[in-house]
């Protein structure tokens, strides 16, 4: 392919999904990304394979499409070379989809519908969506500030405790803060329910709360799908992954820490036909978590971009960016959808040290399987890149990965 479009990815963000995604790049077709960003974060920070551009308030309306028209001037200018963006995070993911209309005059890039993405990125809208299309879900019951302002949701709860309270918009969540604020919280009896509930709306928070029975069972009984789907609505790839281990901190509850490879074929083809029927385009990324109840596997959410955690996929052969770059510089029409298999050749994702996933991973036999790819060197991370050749980052992700010692033993809890 010496005679190919020459091509500059251009990422929205600065977090570990954007380092993911360039160092994806990189791997792939051995080219430096640009990335931009509201603020840098320690991810990108010293990279030799991203060059980090910080532009203040980057992720608000006026400010995000005057830079893009700017730079399309400016900087991402020549006719020969193909500028392919790529959001790494929901707020960029919702700019790009807004005003994909005005960027695809000088970008390429994969988006989801605007309407789309304001039903599924509202949980209540997302759980109207799994009843339209028989997607199995937790058993939800939903309040709104008006219910907690009249006191009328405190009523009898249709299940029992323990219960899971969450907010529908997340996005608006980012803004508020209040003592004990949580990404998710875990509620053991009534009192706890209404003193959190209190604390969300009286910090401002306006939007519905999700309130969802509590579907039983430790972190390996998750599952997280993703998924890329062309701009004509076909299904290129769906790699599943078994999440052992996730993070404790308050703020990052149900980030992934360490992820096997797994197939469920009927998980693919329940979310196949979902994103094929709403006309799905891009990247998607599913939560999901087995119930011993009944036998399913329960969708918590989707996410309309990959993953923090997404490079497992990369990392187990499924190279996140062949698949942006086969569509959209190479054009390769569409065959068929590939799927991640077990195949001997899985490698365990790992985003903490060693010493706290042997600690804190609950005890089955996937975690046995999970020790013995570590024992055989069959395991990788994000961050640590051989070939970013940076010191200063290489230090800096050291520092990063230590703190993750401290964060569980001052955290975890065993649920």
């Amino acid at each position: 392919m010496t005679d190919s479009p020459r091509f500059v990815p251009i990422l929205l963000g600065s977090d570990i999904n954007t380092y993911g995604m360039a160092r994806s790049f990189h791997q792939e077709y051995q080219v430096k990304s640009e990335a931009i960003g509201s603020r840098q974060l320690a991810a990108t920070r010293f990279s030799k394979i991203v060059d980090v551009q910080i532009v203040p308030h980057f992720n608000e309306d006026e400010v995000f499409v005057r830079t893009m028209k700017e730079l399309a001037k400016t900087r991402y200018n020549n006719p020969d070379i193909v500028y392919l963006l790529v959001a790494c995070g929901d707020k960029y993911a919702k700019l790009l989809s807004k005003y994909q209309d005005i960027l695809s005059q000088w970008y390429v890039f994969s988006a989801v519908n605007y309407d789309f993405l304001c039903q599924s990125s509202d949980k209540v809208s997302f759980y109207k969506l799994c009843e339209e299309y028989n997607l199995p879900y937790p058993t939800t019951y939903i309040i709104d500030k008006e219910m907690y302002l009249d006191k009328s949701y405190l009523q009898e709860l249709p299940f029992g405790f323990p219960i899971v309270i969450k907010p529908a918009d997340s996005i608006q969540y980012l803004e508020v803060n209040f003592v004990g604020r949580k990404k998710a919280f875990v509620i053991e009896d009534k009192d706890e329910c209404d003193l959190i509930i209190g604390r969300i709306y009286e910090a401002g928070y306006t939007k519905e709360l999700i309130i969802q029975e509590f579907v039983a069972g430790d972190d390996s009984h998750m599952r997280v799908l993703n998924a890329y789907v062309d701009s004509n609505h076909n299904v290129r790839m769906m790699f599943l992954g078994q999440p052992l281990l996730e993070d404790p901190f308050p703020s990052s509850i149900g980030n992934y820490m360490a992820i096997l490879p797994d197939e469920n074929d009927v998980i693919y083809q329940e979310i196949k036909i979902f994103l094929e029927k709403v006309k799905y385009s891009g990247f998607a990324n599913f939560d999901m978590k087995y119930d011993p109840k009944d036998g399913k596997f329960k969708l918590f959410e989707i996410n309309l971009r990959q993953g923090r955690s997404s490079f497992f996929v990369t990392l187990n052969g499924f190279n996140l960016a062949r698949f942006l770059v086969e569509e959209f510089v190479y054009q390769i029409p569409f065959t068929e959808t590939v799927y991640g298999s077990l195949d001997g050749h899985e490698k365990l994702w790992m985003g903490v040290p060693k010493r706290v996933f042997k600690k804190y991973a609950t005890d089955n036999p996937k975690k046995e399987k999970a020790l013995q790819l570590l024992r055989t060197g069959k395991f990788g991370t994000t961050v640590f890149y051989p070939k970013d050749h940076s010191l200063r980052h290489f230090i800096l992700m050291v520092y990063m990965f230590y703190k993750y010692n401290r964060r569980f033993d001052t955290f975890f809890e065993v649920i």
